[in-house]
């Protein structure tokens, strides 16, 4: 690879580091100190129970029994041109429960969606176990706020809630009103009495942990070291050598390891992440290669050792560009917070700015 293509790709990475986990700014304009006049709502909201649920959002929720079966919902969040959804989960996780889902704009909206998957085409909308009482329902704006208001006919609302937000300007629209995978989520449990509400842990949290930091340092931290001792450190034969075979090994047993977490993690929660799996059979099959290249590879003086070394450098950067998209996309569908963007961000940075020096000081002593 030439130096100028190296750097450029170095740079690339660089930005899409810095805008994966680039922090996004949201201004809470309501609050419980007040319970502000809202045009548009069916129902009258005073002496409504009121709750901050997801401060790092904005999410405001008022609600109230107001009949014997009726229980009556007012959920606020900042107006930033992205859906706001609520969800009921008798078990906390997003598979399985029903959500109203609200929008603004100019085809601003509400509707009850079925989440019986994590992909697009396994949220239905129209659908669900929520019995929503009648004309009822609306979507309004208000003071930079978006609010919205329904009822749900049940003697007891589930206490488990989930809260999402979706990407800016991808609004549900006609014919078929399909939501794209939110932006970020949480999961809550309320007491609906007090108001008090606490936050979730989700299922088999351990396993995901397990599964995110060994591909993550396999795949994400001792790949690219790998590469970067092969490329910089050549002169301290063979050294490098021994120390670039070792962390590579190391690296793809413990990205094997985080492979195997993943699918027993799938079979557990039974979850259909297709793109994510997809590209993790991948990243392995591209790891196998080339642990089986180095096995293979040919003598020094052999014609066709230059075109192993292409395929071999080729395919290694192929397999890390792919590593830490894949890393970065399995944090964003866990949920996991921009705190695990911006820890993994930072190693890929220094990373980068270590082979940006050690790039130009090969080029100084040429």
């Amino acid at each position: 690879m030439k130096p100028t293509s190296f750097l450029f790709i170095t740079l690339v990475l660089l930005f899409v580091i810095f805008i994966s986990h680039a922090p996004s700014v949201n201004s809470q304009t309501d609050s419980c100190s007040s319970t502000p006049s809202i045009n548009g709502i069916s129902f009258d909201i005073a002496n409504f129970q009121c709750s901050s649920v997801w401060d790092s959002q904005g999410f405001i929720l008022r609600y109230k029994q107001t009949e014997t079966q009726v229980w009556s919902f007012v959920l606020s969040a900042p107006d930033n041109n992205c859906y706001f959804a609520i969800g009921f989960s008798r078990q906390g996780s997003m598979v399985g429960s029903s959500a109203i889902v609200g929008w603004g704009g100019s085809n601003r909206g509400i509707k009850q969606y079925y989440l019986g998957g994590h992909d697009s085409s396994s949220v239905d909308p129209d659908q669900g176990n929520l019995v929503v009482v009648s004309d009822t329902s609306s979507v309004t704006t208000q003071s930079s706020s978006i609010y919205m208001a329904f009822q749900l006919n049940t003697t007891q609302p589930e206490s488990k809630l989930l809260y999402a937000v979706g990407p800016q300007g991808r609004l549900p629209s006609s014919p078929d009103f399909r939501l794209v995978h939110h932006d970020t989520m949480v999961s809550t449990t309320i007491n609906y009495l007090s108001g008090d509400q606490s936050q979730n842990s989700q299922p088999y949290s351990r396993l995901r942990r397990s599964h995110g930091v060994l591909n993550m340092l396999g795949w994400g931290v001792l790949m690219p070291i790998g590469v970067i001792v092969a490329r910089y450190f050549k002169q301290f034969d063979p050294i490098w050598f021994y120390a670039h075979a070792s962390i590579q090994s190391s690296g793809f047993v413990l990205g094997l390891a985080g492979v195997i977490c993943g699918l027993v993690l799938k079979d557990r929660i039974k979850v259909d992440v297709p793109t994510h799996k997809s590209l993790g059979i991948v990243v392995l099959v591209l790891g196998a290669l080339q642990v089986t290249a180095f096995l293979a590879r040919p003598d020094k003086a052999s014609k066709v050792r230059k075109y192993w070394n292409w395929y071999h450098h080729g395919l290694g950067r192929v397999m890390i560009a792919l590593a830490v998209a894949n890393v970065f996309y399995g944090i964003h569908l866990g949920n996991a917070g921009n705190e695990w963007n911006a820890g993994f961000g930072v190693v890929l940075a220094l990373l980068c700015i270590v082979a940006i020096v050690l790039e130009f000081w090969k080029w100084a002593r040429k």
